[in-house]
């Protein structure tokens, strides 16, 4: 994601999200024709690269478009409509895979993939993106001496590890401990996500009045209130509060820490600013479940969600300090 990020700082944004929605697209026929793990990692990874042409590329031009002291809002809307799309793409592929069958699962999302490099390719007006200072043109070394920067990575990097806790142990544990079916199970990650970015619009507004950094700590506190408070529900109702109102804590952080981010690309590079973010994001999306897996195997299911408790802690002090 840095490195995409920084070449679109240099040569432009909308080829680089237009080849990767396309490989998005050809990629995703690949999981129908696979036989074998080998073959499924390899398609992963390809999907991976793609992805990094993709996420960090449209926030930088969502960065650039953005007019100064409405960052947050339009950092918002880009954030509404890619986790709703993360919200029902499960239900959507589930519905269709119980119906139809996993290959028209698959087929749907290429061919969504397809739809969107070619709204991409003929709508996307080209911009013109903000030239950065010269004392800072373009220079990961500089960047990394940025104190708003090593918050907003600590913040991103703890957000991810919980996030990815939640995401892998909560089917686990609403199936093993609650007897919950997959249907439930479903709506309770829907609900997570639909919460969160349905709020993002109004958060992201309130961000560009009320101070960023305070929304931030006061978003990644309430998310880790909740995650500690999964082991103590006991039915279905419980846990869909709990997982609904989790959602609330990213929607007050993550635009305010993403209009932040702009302030920093606006220095350092749009894409390269966005390009980190992504990065700190995706890497807590990996290391969260190993490690949270590790802790289930020596411990129990709930010290998983403690453990993304005391990470989210950990991180939110560090951002606090580092941006102090």
């Amino acid at each position: 994601m840095p490195i995409f990020g920084r070449l679109s700082d240099r040569r432009g944004r909308k080829q680089f999200i237009c080849i990767g929605l396309l490989f998005y697209s050809i990629i995703s026929l690949g999981y129908i024709w696979t036989s074998s793990v080998s073959q499924l990692i390899l398609i992963r990874l390809l999907h991976g690269a793609a992805a990094g042409m993709i996420i960090p590329i449209a926030q930088a031009y969502v960065g650039d478009i953005s007019p100064e002291g409405e960052e947050g809002k339009w950092m918002g809307y880009f954030n509404a409509a890619f986790f709703t799309g993360f919200g029902f793409g499960p239900l959507m592929g589930g519905a269709l895979t119980e119906h139809f069958g996993i290959i028209v699962a698959f087929s749907t999302m290429g061919a969504l993939n397809l739809l969107a490099f070619l709204v991409v390719t003929l709508l996307l007006p080209k911009i013109r993106q903000r030239k950065t200072p010269a004392s800072h043109h373009l220079s990961f070394i500089k960047m990394s001496t940025s104190s708003i920067i090593k918050g907003l990575l600590s913040y991103r990097l703890s957000f991810s590890l919980g996030r990815g806790a939640f995401a892998c142990f909560i089917p686990i544990f609403a199936a093993t401990c609650l007897g919950l079916s997959p249907a439930l199970i479903g709506i309770l990650l829907a609900a997570n996500m639909l919460l969160m970015s349905l709020l993002q619009p109004f958060t992201g507004k309130i961000a560009d009045r009320f101070n960023r950094r305070a929304m931030v700590v006061v978003g990644n506190l309430i998310n880790l209130t909740f995650l500690a408070l999964i082991p103590m529900t006991h039915n279905f109702w419980y846990l869909l509060g709990v997982c609904a109102l989790s959602g609330l804590g990213g929607a007050i952080s993550m635009p305010a820490a993403l209009a932040l981010t702009v302030n920093e690309g606006r220095k350092f590079g749009m894409g390269s600013a966005m390009g980190v973010f992504a990065m700190a994001f995706s890497i807590g999306m990996a290391i969260g479940p190993l490690l949270s897996g590790i802790i289930a195997d020596f411990a129990d299911i709930n010290s998983v969600f403690y453990l993304a408790a005391v990470m989210v802690l950990v991180g939110t002090n560090f951002f606090t300090w580092f941006t102090r």
